[in-house]
């Protein structure tokens, strides 16, 4: 199974299973976690959720192989069952939890939870513009309502890596964990959300949505009008090699 789903109580966890690419997000993965987010918000005995990722990363981003191979196939896959965006649409509260590197595309689906609380193995980055490609999921509408506008240009424009202790204090993740108790805890987190009753939780998340719209739809509008304009899908496979190595530098200090 590419998504691995494990009930516990009202809690669903949803698990991306593609360790062996770091979960990177090719077509079947793209087309099961959809399917799973939209099932699971539509199951009434579902009252919080858990995303994560099988070690050693939570997400990838897109299959940008994948992604060279098929060209404009592969993107309006994403147009047309964005698993990215999915996130940010769930009525259902969802919690991020990082259990390692995720970046560009899976950072973006990250955002779209109600909050993320990271393993201190976790690591950040947004490298769409290093690879020739723009954001199209919600990053330039969703980094700045967590650490603000000039550090959501900063990370995107450099395409630095962050690692956990720094996303919790420019207020990227609410918690860092040891990685062996993130799930316990982010399980824990979703328990305390379910006792809730359902209705009251279901009206809170409308507030919060109601209350980011103003500024969210617009920045998603533009985002995703010049990001279908201005995205170079060629080579993408050599720039993404470059940026990988970029990021391990980065990584190991």
């Amino acid at each position: 199974m590419i998504v691995l789903r494990e009930d516990l109580g009202s809690v669903r966890v949803l698990t991306l299973n593609r360790p062996e690419a770091r979960n990177a997000l090719n077509g079947e993965l793209i087309e099961a976690l959809y399917a799973a987010l939209g099932e699971t918000d539509a199951d009434a005995s579902v009252h919080a959720v858990v995303l994560t990722g099988v070690d050693p990363a939570f997400c990838a981003g897109v299959d940008l192989k994948e992604a060279q191979r098929l060209g404009t196939v592969y993107f309006e896959q994403f147009r047309n069952h964005s698993c990215i965006r999915k996130t940010a649409e769930m009525a259902t509260p969802i919690i991020g939890a990082i259990n390692g590197p995720v970046f560009t595309g899976g950072l973006e689906m990250a955002l779209g939870c109600d909050f993320l609380i990271a393993s201190e193995r976790a690591v950040f980055a947004d490298t769409h513009a290093r690879v020739g490609i723009l954001p199209g999921g919600g990053m330039t509408a969703r980094l700045p309502q967590l650490v603000g506008s000039a550090m959501a240009r900063r990370l995107s424009m450099t395409g630095e890596v962050v690692d956990a202790v720094r996303a919790e204090r420019i207020g990227l993740v609410t918690e860092v964990v040891p990685h062996e108790q993130l799930l316990a805890r982010a399980v824990e987190l979703a328990g305390q959300i379910a006792e809730v009753p359902a209705p009251i939780m279901g009206g809170l998340k409308r507030i919060y949505a109601t209350g980011s719209a103003a500024v969210t739809d617009p920045a998603l509008a533009a985002e995703q009008e010049i990001s279908a304009a201005l995205s170079d899908t060629t080579d993408l496979a050599a720039r993404y090699a470059e940026v990988s190595e970029r990021n391990r530098r980065q990584i190991r200090g």
